[in-house]
């Protein structure tokens, strides 16, 4: 088991993890009722037995992961690799549309306006009263402990045990630090590292799936009168689980690659119009003041512990998707990149990527907000009516050429959700065979069970947004523990690969010929 190439199906975790999803999908099928209560019930338990914990994790995580990259180890390489294999262009877009996804539209549109129309408990709550917290808290939910938990300490350690000790590339390689090689003999552990992650990740791609199906629907019946019907819903979901099917059968140096790069440059171009046509100065000053409040109150909001409701609603369920969603794209960030260094990997996932991300939710949710203040009850009476699907359509509704623009946001949407499916459905695949290159038919088959699983919560009902939310905070749990060895696993893999690569020798070398 020392030979990555050696690497098959694992079909106990195969059989566990799609057993498990069809098991959910029959029992919705039979009684939607007794899914939906049972996940609300599990939620409220994870969100007060684990909330402070995931809040402290994201911290540490980004903190040390930032000491890390502007330490001596920033220069070490990763991957086993001289140079890296995608342009820095390429490889932060595929990091950009995977996690983005639905908050790339659905939550940078509604997410601003919500805080905006009641503000958080942190900043004293109320209405309509304070433009830089309600910014400034999105930042922080799109941020950099956000990012920083999906791909920075713990891809060091995956990156190392791959690449370095040719394991195979599974979510349990995390704790081979702690266990050995024995994780991937036959290990229930391990096993079960490779399940939850799996598990998680179907939960944390439902939410993009379901939220842009309940979206599509509701931009189709505003623009062209489409019903906007269940129906409608879960054919949008069909045709998206297809396209990301056939992206990910495509494989990432094709089909992933050159979708994740035609949307970032679709995304840039759709920001670049609403700069020009829409609030140019407060986007600007959204973006600027949002920051400077998020930076100064950092701390407080990362730890805040207030309002338990809100912050299972918020903070906690952000947390938890991204924790659920973290194994899977660390083993997607540590294939895309090899050769690159420590300090690239984490200024570009922990940084570079939060900047942008809230650039875009300054472009899309401060329009908003702008047309909010001119024109009370334009952006929010839809907000409150229609739900986060109105929102969009209601702010595109405001510029000039509104249709067209509504339609520019449905496709960026298509193209961001699609993405992060073909990706996800490519890493469970890579973790169920532990290689960089599983087979088409296993990709394929991940892609429509996340198809058939958010089609089975979708028709749940009117509560499917709550459900979604509620069972992407459950699965998130067991994976938690999953991402703790790496607080302190990281660093010391760091200083064993600077040592390797003779870094730490040429540092004192430099030492000694400056005296």
């Amino acid at each position: 088991m020392n030979s990555k190439k050696k690497a098959k199906l694992d079909w106990p975790v195969f059989l566990i993890s799609g057993g498990f999803l069809i098991l959910f999908i029959i029992l919705s099928f039979i009684s939607n009722d007794m899914v939906g209560n049972t996940i609300s019930t599990l939620f409220d338990l994870s969100a007060d037995l684990f909330g402070a914990y995931w809040q402290v994790l994201l911290l540490l995580n980004f903190l040390i992961g930032l000491g890390l990259a502007f330490s001596k180890y920033g220069r070490v390489r990763l991957g086993n690799q001289d140079k890296p294999k995608y342009s820095f262009f390429g490889w932060v877009s595929m990091i950009l549309v995977t996690l983005l996804a639905s908050g790339g539209v659905f939550w940078a549109a509604s997410e601003p306006m919500e805080h905006f129309m009641s503000t958080p408990p942190l900043f004293g709550g109320g209405e309509f009263n304070n433009i830089p917290a309600a910014f400034a808290q999105s930042f922080m939910h799109w941020g950099f402990t956000a990012w920083a938990i999906l791909g920075t300490l713990a891809t060091i350690v995956m990156m190392y045990v791959h690449y370095n000790k040719k394991l195979p590339l599974r979510p349990r390689g995390l704790l081979y630090p702690i266990f050995g090689e024995k994780i991937y003999h036959k290990s229930v552990i391990g096993s079960a590292a490779d399940i939850f992650s799996i598990i998680a990740t179907v939960a944390g791609t439902l939410g993009p799936l379901g939220f842009l199906g309940l979206q599509i629907s509701y931009g189709l019946n505003h623009l062209f009168d489409v019903p906007n019907t269940l129906t409608v819903s879960i054919i949008v979901v069909l045709v998206l689980v297809t396209i990301a099917a056939i992206s990910a059968a495509t494989g990432v140096d094709r089909g992933i690659y050159i979708l994740s790069n035609y949307n970032v440059y679709f995304t840039i171009f759709l920001a670049a119009v609403i700069l020009i046509i829409g609030p140019t100065m407060f986007i600007i000053d959204a973006f600027v003041g949002g920051t400077g409040f998020h930076l100064q109150h950092f701390f407080e909001m990362s730890l805040y512990r207030g309002d338990e409701s809100w912050l299972g609603w918020w903070t906690i369920f952000f947390w938890g998707w991204f924790i659920g969603y973290a194994p899977m794209l660390i083993v997607f960030i540590s294939r895309i990149s090899r050769g690159r260094t420590i300090r690239e990997l984490i200024i570009a996932v922990s940084v570079v990527a939060p900047l942008v991300n809230n650039f875009w939710f300054s472009v899309v949710g401060g329009t908003g907000v702008f047309y909010e203040t001119q024109n009370p009850g334009s952006v929010s009476g839809a907000l409150s009516e229609g739900g986060m699907p109105a929102a969009v359509m209601a702010i595109t509704d405001q510029l000039p050429a509104g249709t067209l623009m509504g339609l520019g946001f449905l496709l960026v949407s298509i193209i961001f959700v699609a993405t992060t499916t073909d990706t996800m459905a490519y890493t469970v695949a890579a973790t169920l065979t532990g290689n960089d290159h599983p087979k088409k038919w296993l990709r394929v088959f991940w892609a429509f069970i996340f198809g058939l699983t958010t089609v089975m919560i979708l028709t749940i009902g009117e509560d499917s947004i709550s459900s979604i939310q509620n069972s992407i905070v459950i699965t998130a749990v067991p994976v938690s523990l999953l991402l703790l060895p790496p607080l302190w696993n990281a660093p010391r893999i760091a200083k064993k690969m600077a040592i390797e690569q003779g870094l730490m020798w040429q540092r004192e070398m430099r030492k000694k010929v400056d005296k």
